[in-house]
């Protein structure tokens, strides 16, 4: 009876959501009535805890009814208020994953959102669609491109859409500091507070961020003159959104208070609940009974500890060059990695490269599964591979791209740390009658992220990246058997509107272009050439070249001599498909393949278009048009006379092809 007559005095505090003047105060939230989806909680004091040590996942908290945001469909929306206090906690704070955003949308629950990058707002589909009617205040601690963020520390307004409208680097104006911008880190685990004010007169709204207990800054951090009416719907709830990614980070909310058309009423600072201790609790000191003993013990332990030490320092001893400081907050500590792998043993081996062996390992720290390459010193291209991987995959972000950590090195060897693909590489779902196969909708699924990351390299990075070693080996299934491209050890980057430069040759036989072994140039044409025999491979289930008795097997004849032999080019499928398939994009996919893998760069389509061909949003026989090099006739080389200087990972595969521009002109212009 009790705690229902204290729940009234709290909603009658809270005023009619349905008036103007509605508004409530939440000084923590025990007890408080919140509709809480994801992982979402209320703790034992109060706090409400949006994220936990799950990962990839999403959390949203509402106020539970509606407010009436403006009169009218076509009215101005009313002024309103906010103000709270959050605080994030992550177990790596230099590397602490995704924010937390204060948002006010048409429903709750988000339903259909995604996590990490996404904070549970949007969908790779609704993610700038205007009709969302989502407005947002986000605190990012991630920074992504495919959203334009600043940094990876920033305070951003969102307008049915993660990239921006405004945004400005965590911090305040304290007031009498002569306008000198103090900064603040969003991932500290320390408390701060945000107020956010819209005036529905001036079409204005400003944002202000502060630490704990510091008075409200004069100054806001974030101001922009912007119009919420085409936006805001008549009546929307208001609440908290948030995700977690592949690092452990806990995003919590102390105290809350709205106020639509009044005087916002502020916190009880003092009355909001403590957040959970970081770390340990401290030891009790030793008693003083029998010190003499303790003593002697003492010194014993200490110099053990002391030889320990310095045999562990010798081993774990690593090398820092001059080109590594630029990465320095993406190191590990060896001796994290080596506690981890369990000392790099054969139990935890997932696979061995051309450069070297990857082990399955947890950090001990946070708990997280990582990817760890181990590569020898004595090779330099070894070198090479680590270096470039670095300067490469170390700073771009995708979801269909495997996410590099971080990185060590130490003296006779080298370290990459990725996120674990626990799914493994999708080459054992394909060749050597695999116990277990993917079916057409997943293999579908995974040309089309594949062929999104590539597009990624190509075109939406600041720099064109070519990654040079396209294949079923080098692409990682995550737990839902997404794929993700991984392995950027030959990957070359170079400036938008300037010519690659020739290099050495390398790559795998039986997906090297053509042109790449005469010039010696890697470009996004020799890329696209890869993916073609990648295609080849996904619809088949063959490798590029197969050895057949005496005789080597060219995938890529082979799959035209299905489709000019009468029977149709469908006689090319992998026969473990069964029936189970979509005819029309098998179809395509065969054809695709064939026109990527032509021997003439200019033919060939960009991965633009070839993600609009695999999406539906151009019809494949538009191609045609562009495959006008003439041609005497059907031609597949065998680049037999490079194998002297093609360096290749290991594989089966030791010869390379071409299509004569014949072969496509006859695929895509309405053929078998």
């Amino acid at each position: 009876m009790i705690s229902k007559l204290f729940l009234a005095l709290i909603f009658l505090r809270a005023g009619l959501s349905s008036g103007q003047g509605f508004g409530f105060t939440f000084d923590g939230f025990r007890p408080v009535d919140l509709h809480l989806d994801g992982i979402a909680q209320i703790t034992s004091n109060g706090l409400l805890r949006l994220t936990n040590e799950s990962m990839q996942r999403t959390s949203h908290a509402f106020y539970p009814r509606p407010v009436s945001f403006k009169n009218s469909m076509e009215g101005s929306v009313f002024s309103f208020s906010t103000t709270f206090v959050f605080a994030i906690i992550s177990n790596q704070p230099e590397v602490g994953g995704h924010g937390i955003a204060f948002v006010a949308a048409p429903q709750m629950g988000l339903p259909g959102t995604l996590p990490s990058q996404y904070l549970g707002l949007f969908n790779a589909t609704s993610n700038g669609n205007t009709t969302s009617h989502v407005f947002a205040i986000e605190l990012d601690t991630i920074e992504s491109t495919e959203f334009q963020d600043i940094n990876n520390n920033h305070v951003g307004i969102d307008i049915n859409s993660l990239a921006s409208t405004h945004a400005a680097p965590a911090g305040y104006y304290p007031d009498g500091g002569a306008g000198k911008f103090e900064n603040l880190t969003l991932i500290s685990g320390r408390p701060m507070q945000v107020w956010v004010d819209y005036d529905g007169t001036e079409k204005r709204i400003n944002v202000t961020l502060a630490p704990f207990s510091v008075a409200r800054p004069s100054t806001p951090l974030l101001s922009q003159s912007l119009d919420l009416s085409p936006i805001v719907k008549e009546t929307m709830f208001v609440g908290f959104s948030s995700s977690t990614g592949s690092l452990l980070t806990s995003h919590y909310i102390l105290g809350w208070s709205f106020q639509m058309n009044g005087q916002l009423e502020e916190l009880a600072l003092s009355k909001l609940p403590n957040l959970p201790r970081i770390g340990k609790k401290p030891t009790p000191k030793l008693l003083t009974v029998g010190v003499p003993i303790i003593c002697l013990f003492s010194v014993s332990v200490l110099i053990s500890g002391l030889v320990y030490y310095i045999r562990l320092k010798r081993k774990c001893a690593e090398v820092l060059e001059d080109w590594e400081l630029r990465y320095g907050p993406h190191r590990f500590k060896y001796k994290d990695l080596y506690i981890a792998t369990r000392e790099f043993r054969d139990e935890e081996l997932l696979g061995v490269g051309g450069f070297g062996r990857v082990y399955r390992g947890v950090l001990r720290t946070s708990n997280i599964e990582i990817a760890v390459k181990r590569i020898s010193h004595d090779s330099r291209q070894g070198m090479r591979e680590f270096v470039a991987e670095i300067v490469s995959i170390g700073r771009l972000r995708h979801r269909n791209l495997v996410t590099l950590l971080g990185y060590c090195r130490r003296k006779g060897e080298l370290l990459l740390v990725y996120d674990y693909m626990p799914n493994g590489s999708l080459d054992k779902y394909l060749f050597n009658q695999p116990k277990v196969t993917l079916n057409w909708t997943q293999r579908f699924r995974v040309i089309k992220g594949v062929a999104s990351g590539l597009l990624y390299l190509h075109e939406g990075w600041d720099q064109v990246v070519i990654h040079r070693d396209i294949k079923a080996s080098n692409i990682l299934l995550d737990a839902e058997l997404n794929g993700r491209l991984a392995d950027f050890g030959l990957a070359r980057l170079y400036d938008r509107g300037t010519d690659p430069q020739s290099t050495q040759v390398v790559g795998t036989l039986g997906y090297l272009a053509p042109e790449h072994t005469r010039t010696g140039k890697a470009t996004k044409a020799t890329d696209v050439f890869s993916f073609g025999a990648f295609l080849l491979e996904m619809a088949t289930g063959r490798r590029p070249i197969e050895q057949r008795g005496t005789e080597d097997v060219i995938l890529v004849d082979w799959v035209f001599s299905c489709w000019s032999g009468g029977g149709g080019i469908l006689e090319a499928r992998d026969p473990n498909l069964g029936g189970d398939l979509v005819a029309e994009e098998v179809e395509l996919v065969l054809k695709l393949g064939l026109v990527c893998s032509h021997s003439e760069p200019r033919a060939r389509p960009t991965m633009r278009q070839a993600l609009q061909y695999l999406e539906g949003d151009l019809p494949i026989q538009d191609l045609s048009s562009s495959l006008s090099i003439p041609s005497p006739g059907v031609r597949f080389a065998h680049q037999e006379a490079f194998d002297d200087f093609v360096m290749s990972y290991p594989s089966s595969m030791d010869q390379a092809f071409a299509v004569s521009s014949s072969v496509a002109d006859s695929l895509l212009s309405g053929g078998r």
